[in-house]
């Protein structure tokens, strides 16, 4: 049974220092380290957050299964587990972050909301001032980085958390949703989803969830109605539904051995569940988008 690649910041099993917990690098010199004219990256997921900030861009970025046309002033923003895919073309620049939950820690549940609501936004096209007024923040960090003087890595996470603040601020939803639930709907909700990508191959039952954020079944319906206009449960099928995918088009696995890594004892079900939510029998999905 294989699962879906997973890079990490090392190839080492212990626990990092923090200077090895954050990555900054130019696309540019990234671009010149690649045997191919072409930046390409198969489908795979990582155990870090991934941002890749670009001045200047052409290419495809697909972010679970939902592609984007790279363009100029352009900012993609991936959580740990997502599976994404990319192929950029030469001539693009900006920059290429990487670091994992321990380098950022947010002291405080204000840092830790920032860091959930910029997660969430998995890709945003900004205004030219805008995204200027982004990568200034960026600049620093990669000066910090590169020249590593006495308290840099303070310097570089309290420039995350102003990055994080400018870039839920400026950019309006990727989906075009019209959000208009009150701060503490919107947390809430947010929180809903960081435990869908924890817990769903074990959790499926809205129970389940009000248990965990001392809700009841009425609370969390209303919160992500009013944020999204879709039930919890939806919520929770489509979330199966793309751990499926991911699994369907980055591994090679038999059907009923992905049943079993989602928490299926039988297969039949987990095959009319899919079919029921795509149109697709998994088989049949993989030949067609694989």
């Amino acid at each position: 049974m294989q699962k879906i690649p997973i890079r990490q910041l090392t190839t080492l099993h212990q626990e990092l220092p923090s200077d090895k917990q954050f990555k900054i690098r130019r696309v540019e010199h990234v671009a010149l380290l690649q045997e191919e004219k072409n930046i390409i990256h198969a489908l795979h997921k990582h155990d870090f957050f991934f941002i890749l900030a670009l001045q200047k861009g052409t290419g495809n970025h697909e972010i679970d299964f939902i592609p984007y046309m790279v363009v100029d002033n352009s900012v993609f923003f991936l959580r740990p587990g997502q599976a994404h895919k990319l192929d950029l073309k030469p001539g693009c620049t900006g920059y290429l972050l990487e670091f994992n939950s321990e380098f950022c820690h947010p002291k405080d549940k204000s840092s830790s909301q920032r860091l959930r609501k910029a997660g969430n936004k998995n890709y945003c096209k900004l205004e030219t001032g805008r995204f200027e007024k982004l990568n200034s923040i960026l600049t620093a960090i990669f000066e910090e980085f590169t020249t590593r003087e006495e308290g840099y890595l303070d310097i570089i996470k309290a420039s995350l958390d102003i990055f994080f603040i400018e870039y839920v601020r400026q950019s309006p939803d990727p989906k075009g949703l019209a959000i208009t639930a009150k701060s503490y709907t919107q947390d809430r909700f947010e929180e809903f989803l960081e435990l869908l990508d924890k817990y769903i191959a074990t959790q499926k039952q809205v129970s389940q969830y009000t248990h965990l954020m001392n809700l009841s079944p009425y609370q969390l319906n209303e919160i992500t109605k009013s944020s999204i206009g879709k039930t919890a449960s939806e919520l929770i099928n489509e979330h199966i539904i793309l751990e499926a995918k991911r699994f369907l088009l980055a591994t090679p696995n038999q059907i009923k051995e992905i049943a079993d890594l989602l928490g299926y004892e039988d297969p039949s079900y987990f095959i009319r569940f899919f079919r029921k939510h795509t149109g697709h029998s998994p088989e049949a999905f993989r030949h067609s988008f694989g």
